[in-house]
């Protein structure tokens, strides 16, 4: 990746993270944003051209938030985590997607409150106030979640997208690219969410073998098993609290 492209990647990265930590850190008694696109001057051609420019500028940063609270933060092993859960139990559609990605990007929020706290102190309020540059303000920004990715990466992970890089071996972890430390963060984040949702199954199978096994004893060879497992599937998800067990493992695992 050329250095460019790599310059306008950090900068796009900044930007996405400038929302998350408005979206995330309760600033009080901060000071007022104030935002002037192009010169103002609806009149003028050269205005115009600028208030078009950097609209589509906006839009194309918008457009890449989602994906940057999905992929470099915790959001990633929530939700696949509590989607294997609710596949466990054997209700698809309860909790709704909508509960589903509330509850996910709540718990994202709380888990990464330390980090977007440490990027809005070191890098978008210095920033806003002509304290520091742009590249002062992109790099502080990132080292937050720089040392939070590398923290949840397994080194085999790291080493595989470094050999695929082609990029010479880094002498330590603080001249990994972001662009490589990235998607192997996100290839870690499933093996991990993967792993913590095999374990979530086991009670839940032994639950159907069980409900099958007296089934057929019984001769009840076409009543479904997954019918008759479920409501003890539920009320042993309810006596041990498992919700808040999920809870408590998910922002656990995160050290």
């Amino acid at each position: 990746m050329s250095r460019p492209t790599a310059r306008r990647l950090r900068l796009l990265v900044l930007l996405g993270l400038a929302a998350l930590v408005v979206a995330g850190c309760s600033s009080t008694g901060s000071s007022d944003i104030t935002v002037q696109v192009g010169d103002g001057q609806a009149s003028n051609g050269n205005g115009q051209f600028a208030l078009s420019l950097e609209l589509l500028v906006a839009i194309t940063v918008l457009s890449l938030v989602p994906a940057i609270l999905m992929l470099a933060t915790s959001f990633t092993r929530i939700v696949v985590v509590l989607s294997l859960l609710r596949s466990a139990i054997g209700i698809p559609n309860l909790p709704p997607n909508q509960v589903l990605m509330g509850l996910s990007l709540f718990l994202t929020l709380f888990v990464m409150s330390p980090v977007l706290a440490e990027a809005n102190n070191d890098a978008l309020q210095p920033y806003l106030n002509n304290s520091i540059s742009q590249d002062e303000a992109i790099q502080k920004g990132i080292e937050p979640f720089r040392e939070f990715m590398l923290s949840q990466t397994r080194d085999e992970d790291l080493q595989v997208f470094i050999d695929l890089s082609k990029e010479p071996r880094p002498a330590t972890a603080d001249d990994v690219s972001i662009e490589v430390l990235l998607p192997a963060f996100v290839v870690s984040e499933l093996k991990t969410a993967f792993t913590m949702g095999f374990l979530l199954y086991i009670p839940f199978l032994i639950i159907d073998l069980v409900v099958a096994s007296a089934l057929m004893s019984m001769g009840m060879v076409m009543v479904s098993p997954t019918q008759i497992a479920l409501p003890f599937k539920l009320l042993l998800f309810v006596l041990v609290d498992g919700w808040v067990l999920v809870v408590q493992s998910l922002v656990h695992s995160f050290g």
